[in-house]
């Protein structure tokens, strides 16, 4: 399934990260954070400005970003679980 957030969303894949062992301790999945690094998928058109114009997103598909640990919404596209939020919700793209 194709899918394209309107104006400035963004769709992004959380990274998920290996086994996190802590003094030999291993954490279980439901003890676990969720990470707060992400694939972006798709983006959206950008916003209207009040004169009109789009202006264009600062994220493409494709880039690696951090964000806020409690950003966004969770969705379930064909059975994969995916974040959709606003781009000033991103702290930083990863280079």
């Amino acid at each position: 399934m194709k899918i394209r957030p309107l104006h400035d969303r963004i769709l992004i894949k959380r990274v998920e990260e290996g086994e996190v062992r802590k003094g030999g301790i291993i954490i279980p999945d439901t003890a676990k954070e969720k990470p707060q690094e992400g694939k972006v998928i798709a983006v959206g058109n950008g916003k209207l400005n009040e004169d009109g114009k789009r202006i264009p997103l600062d994220v493409k598909a494709g880039d690696k970003i951090l964000f806020g640990k409690y950003s966004g919404n969770e969705v379930k596209i064909d059975e994969e679980e995916y974040v959709i939020m606003k781009e000033e919700d991103v702290l930083a793209i990863l280079e």
